[in-house]
């Protein structure tokens, strides 16, 4: 029999057990995922029959968070730290916690809920949608790399680590209030997750250098004349632009690895010479899911304004289902309705358009929504439009 309970504080080592054990993690240091761990709020399936009663058999915790949607923020559910054991698989326990972490997340007064998906997959089942994708890149600065766009010549300088949170932080959201999709950073997550003193997943690389522009930052790390840029906010393209012209001259280096970064990244189309810029991946990047529907639709900003009657499928949470007079432009409104539907969707393909990054024209083409009103995905796509693309830069 599996119960579902709160996983309590001295259960957390057992969380990290299993997390490596459904991951297959070789776990050297303990402490930061502790750290990490406790800021959850944690569900655990245990199995409380048979030998070895009491076994943490799955888990999935929440971060509560601030997403960034277009016209302001929405509180999340953070999904991280999902798994269950391979003797209980194909038992219904991640549905079961999945459902308990909607109901959870409905009762805090949570719209949204995102996940980075191990398995993609696993998670289109549970109503989540891909809502922004990211890409990598490397830059050939083997030779000089020209910038289409002029510099801002303001000056650079240095920070030191333990200034990122007071220095970094606003402009960081600002970033985040501009472009959708976006995570809120508190002081602990600058320094544990944005620029921990060592890079777990490339611990050959140096400590995190940061440098400061007076309207923007970078952080990178270097080795072995790679620069590996973790993180980049600019107040206009002529300061991202000296921002790549720092990066791209550093001494005893030859490129620049940039593994995530927005798909509409300005140096792709800034570069003098588009050869040097090699994108290297286009991936998935944050899964989304509308908790509440009509109140997701109502909290963000919208580009035009229409009025479209929507028909809501959702396998798991009742109340988003069914049809939804959708008013955007200004104070937007979404109201239950009998009237005839304009579209036809699940809820995953309205998550996966919700933050603007997916067109509803190309889920119609694929046969993935129904258009009844001829135009009606073309009018919608028009309102769901954001002037730039959405962006996810902090994994959890």
């Amino acid at each position: 029999m599996i119960e579902l309970r709160n996983v309590p504080q001295d259960d957390v080592d057992r969380m990290i057990d299993l997390a490596a054990t459904v991951f297959h993690m070789r776990i050297t240091d303990r402490e930061p995922l502790r750290g990490f761990v406790t800021r959850l709020e944690r569900i655990g399936a245990y199995d409380i029959t048979g030998p070895g009663s009491g076994v943490l058999a799955g888990q999935l915790g929440v971060l509560p968070q601030r997403l960034s949607v277009p016209g302001g923020e929405l509180d999340c559910a953070a999904i991280t730290f999902v798994g269950v054991l391979p003797t209980h698989r194909r038992r219904g326990i991640l549905s079961s916690m999945i459902d308990r972490m909607h109901a959870d997340a409905a009762e805090a007064g949570r719209p949204v809920a995102a996940l980075w998906a191990s398995e993609g997959p696993i998670y289109g089942r549970y109503g989540f949608g891909v809502a922004n994708r990211r890409i990598g890149f490397e830059v050939d600065t083997s030779r000089p790399f020209g910038l289409r766009t002029a510099p801002d010549d303001r000056p650079l300088r240095l920070l030191d680590r333990e200034g990122a949170p007071g220095v970094l932080g606003p402009l960081h959201a600002r970033e985040v209030a501009r472009r959708p999709g976006g995570l809120a950073r508190d002081e602990w997550w600058w320094l544990v997750r944005t620029v921990p003193p060592v890079d777990p997943g490339e611990p050959r690389f140096t400590e995190p250098k940061i440098v400061v522009h007076p309207d923007g930052y970078a952080v990178y790390r270097t080795h072995e004349r790679t620069v590996r840029l973790y993180d980049m906010a600019a107040g206009t393209p002529q300061v991202e632009a000296a921002l790549w012209r720092y990066l791209a001259d550093i001494d005893l280096t030859d490129r620049i690895v940039a593994p995530e970064r927005p798909v509409d990244d300005l140096v792709l189309r800034m570069a003098a010479d588009p050869d040097q810029v090699t994108v290297t991946r286009d991936a998935a990047a944050l899964w989304l899911r509308l908790i509440d529907v009509p109140a997701a639709l109502r909290a963000r900003s919208w580009a035009s304004a229409d009025s479209l009657v929507l028909d809501v499928a959702d396998a798991r949470i009742p109340g988003n289902r069914g049809r939804w007079r959708l008013a955007t432009g200004g104070k937007a409104a979404c109201e239950r309705t009998e009237e005839a539907p304009d579209l036809a969707l699940d809820a995953a393909d309205l998550a996966a358009v919700y933050l603007g990054g997916t067109r509803l024209r190309t889920l119609a083409r694929i046969g993935a929504v129904v258009e009844h009103t001829p135009g009606a995905a073309d009018r919608l796509d028009a309102a769901l439009a954001v002037p730039l693309a959405p962006y996810t830069g902090d994994n959890f």
